[in-house]
């Protein structure tokens, strides 16, 4: 899968979280699908996932990043 698939299928997936529900980019995969993703692409996808969510009407924020710099998402409603 290239990056904008991955892209697609993580906002899709984001559809699915509920109200007041923190979470990270790989929450939105199996954990073997994202351990499948290159670190390059998983990097790439971290980025252009936070541009798409700050482009919203604020239903998804960013917060604070985890010990190891992986950003923390909440949904608002």
């Amino acid at each position: 899968m290239d990056v904008n698939n991955l892209l697609e299928y993580a906002i899709n997936e984001s559809k699915l979280i509920v109200k007041d529900e923190i979470f990270l980019v790989k929450d939105l995969f199996k954990g073997y699908e994202w351990n499948r993703i290159p670190r390059k692409d998983r990097l790439l996808l971290g980025t252009l996932f936070l541009n798409h969510i700050n482009k919203l009407n604020g239903t998804i924020v960013p917060i604070e990043k985890t010990s190891s710099g992986q950003q923390k998402y909440k949904k608002l409603r």
